[in-house]
């Protein structure tokens, strides 16, 4: 088997390409990424019994006929992932998210390769109830650029499965937490446990203390795509794909019972003001797929790696 990986350096995908051979001991994994992050570390110390080719090329300019050649399923990471980063650049992440996408999708398309398409859950709007994929249009607001795009990208891909037969899987991924070599920690649990440990109060959005999100244990987010893989379904579903779903004192609960110095500050953001919703997950449960209990684990295994940097806090730069 031949897996293409696009943003195979990012958070997720320097997991999935270490933990794919397992499921896939004689895969082939050709790994496409433009490096602009410049996250070498996500190539270090690969598994040796994995089979990689590495391609360094951007998805916006690409051959994608030529570099997709021969593969047998397209796992599409490449993205601007940092919602309240993208107010700043929306036409950039309409450029990445939706446009690149809509690329990948039809040479897919073109070439009868099955895609694995990463979206998220930040494109359902506050409920009372708990949202499934069943939801209305009217619970599918997207808060920030980042969302819309994604959602843009669902949408264009059902078109896509209807006019061009193109076979897919959309999978809406909770907030990411837990540790990869190429990981960063602008998403919510990950940022925490970084100001955590750096002895900095935990930045915490004001309206949202108290409010339940959904977020996804990192492991089981690749796991997740393994079983969607090995089980070649690409049934053209939407599946939301999430750990637990959580408020943030529950979060920094966690935290604190590792670090119980932690302090809490709390702050405005445009992002995600009064966003509180509780997702499904029944319809990815109803694949047999078995989730991690907690997001503990994924929170200690991150305390874990900065456990020297708690002992030595960061200090701030003196000008």
């Amino acid at each position: 088997m031949k897996i293409a990986i696009t943003g195979a350096l990012g958070h997720i995908g320097s997991k999935l390409l270490r933990t794919l051979p397992d499921t896939f001991p004689s895969a082939e994994l050709v790994l496409i990424d433009n490096f602009l992050t410049q996250r070498y570390c996500s190539l270090f110390n690969l598994p040796a019994n994995a089979n990689y080719t590495f391609i360094e090329n951007d998805i916006l300019n690409a051959n994608l006929d030529q570099l997709l050649a021969g593969v047998d399923a397209v796992v599409h990471l490449a993205a601007i992932t940092e919602a309240a980063g993208s107010f700043d650049q929306v036409e950039r992440t309409e450029e990445v998210n939706f446009v690149g996408t809509e690329r990948v999708a039809k040479a897919c398309a073109a070439n009868s390769i099955p895609l694995v398409f990463l979206s998220t859950t930040s494109v359902y709007t506050p409920a009372r109830a708990v949202i499934d994929e069943e939801c209305g249009p009217e619970e599918l607001r997207p808060a920030s650029p980042y969302a819309l795009s994604k959602l843009r990208g669902e949408f264009m891909l059902q078109e896509l499965g209807r006019t061009e037969k193109l076979h897919f899987v959309t999978l809406r991924f909770g907030t990411i937490v837990g540790t990869s070599p190429g990981m960063r920690f602008h998403t919510a649990v990950n940022k925490f446990v970084w100001q955590a440990c750096a002895g900095r109060p935990i930045s915490v959005w004001r309206t949202a203390l108290d409010q339940k999100r959904p977020y996804l244990d990192l492991n089981d987010a690749v796991r997740a795509i393994a079983a969607i893989l090995e089980r070649e379904r690409f049934d053209r579903s939407i599946y939301n794909v999430l750990t637990a779903n959580a408020t943030v004192r529950q979060v920094t609960d966690l935290i604190r019972l590792e670090v119980p110095d932690l302090t809490l500050e709390l702050v405005d953001s445009k992002a995600m003001n009064d966003l509180s919703y509780e997702v499904s997950r029944k319809r990815f449960d109803n694949l047999n797929f078995r989730f991690t209990p907690s997001l503990a684990p994924s929170i200690s295994e991150t305390i874990a790696l900065l456990k020297n940097m708690r002992r030595s806090p960061v200090l701030p730069i003196l000008t």
